[in-house]
């Protein structure tokens, strides 16, 4: 099963995080299937996230499940995180 989830990145004390496509069962900050953008908390609002939508949109319609805090980013970016075919 495919995962959409943070890897953190950055140093002690300075986080920095990578928004991956991932198989379930690697681990954490294991090798990724695609990178779909970054975020960084600690920067100003507007340049906290960058994400790939398109993409982000092609995994969520062939099933792959954000974990909690991925659904709640794609939120801030207005993309629907429900996995699945979309009708529109």
């Amino acid at each position: 099963m495919v995962v959409l989830r943070l890897k953190r990145m950055g140093r002690r004390h300075r986080p920095f995080y990578r928004l991956s496509a991932m198989d379930k069962r690697s681990p954490r900050d294991g090798r990724a299937i695609e990178a779909l953008g970054w975020f960084d908390p600690l920067a100003p609002e507007d340049k906290q996230i960058c994400f790939k939508a398109d993409r982000i949109d092609y995994w969520l319609s062939v099933g792959a499940q954000p974990s909690q805090t991925v659904t709640s980013l794609l939120k801030r970016i207005d993309v629907d995180p429900t996995p699945g075919k979309k009708l529109s």
